[in-house]
């Protein structure tokens, strides 16, 4: 599990390090297989109940899912690109929301909310508590910034498939939900928009964008529940080492 999160983390890396106004999002998917591949594993969602690509790649008011396409990125866009593998029977999973050159400060401050409630989250991740602990830690510091939580998409247990139990949503009430347990692995991933939590499903039956139009954006780390303190297995230092 610990590989297939450091593999995720690299490529995660590789794209944000191509990731500049005029290259599509196809392009970036082909560099992301490729990557992937060099390092011994397959891309984890490629064929993954259908879907076409290795990447998910979802721009402004895509949430998640967004397939990689001749778009070709602007300056002031962010997109999220959410990224799997799969190596010696085990699957790993991570996302970042990487801007578009220069950004607005209102789009700074959402990348900014998202990423930090996604710590805040994995802060509860402790044996004993619950799935509503976390939940309620992303919930409650985004909200009070003015943003909204998706609802319809959550977190994850994951192992030998890329979705397992328990879910692991980013809103709840403290002290419900599944209790987590020494040993399991979860993806937390807070899906976070800049106006209403409202979002719709689009007619390629996989990209889910938000109804209102404004900006969406996604982080995910993959954890382990351990006794002391969550284990922190992906990792976006790769990434941040390479865009300061």
């Amino acid at each position: 599990m610990k590989e297939n999160a450091l593999m995720v983390s690299k490529t995660l890396a590789e794209v944000g390090r191509n990731i500049e106004p005029g290259i599509t999002t196809k392009e970036l998917d082909a560099i992301a297989e490729k990557f992937i591949r060099s390092l011994g594993a397959e891309p984890g969602f490629l064929g993954y109940e259908g879907f076409p690509y290795s990447l998910c790649m979802s721009v402004n008011d895509t949430v998640v899912h967004g397939f990689p396409s001749n778009y070709k990125l602007k300056e002031g866009d962010i997109v999220s690109v959410d990224c799997g593998t799969r190596y010696r029977g085990f699957y790993g999973d991570s996302a970042y929301t990487f801007p578009v050159g220069k950004i607005s400060e209102e789009d700074s401050r959402l990348l900014e909310a998202t990423k930090t409630s996604l710590y805040r989250g994995i802060g509860q991740a402790v044996p004993g508590a619950r799935t509503g602990d976390i939940g309620y830690a992303v919930q409650s510091y985004v909200e009070s910034l003015g943003f909204s939580v998706v609802r319809e998409l959550v977190g994850h247990g994951i192992g030998r498939n890329m979705h397992e139990s328990p879910e692991v949503p980013n809103y709840g009430r403290r002290g419900h939900g599944v209790k987590l347990q020494e040993g399991m692995v979860i993806c937390i991933e807070p899906m976070v928009n800049a106006g209403r939590r409202d979002v719709y499903l689009a007619d390629n039956g996989w990209g889910v964008h938000t109804t209102d139009g404004k900006k969406s954006a996604h982080f995910e780390l993959t954890i382990a529940i351990r006794q002391n303190a969550p284990e922190v297995l992906s990792t976006f230092e790769f990434i941040e080492n390479n865009r300061n």
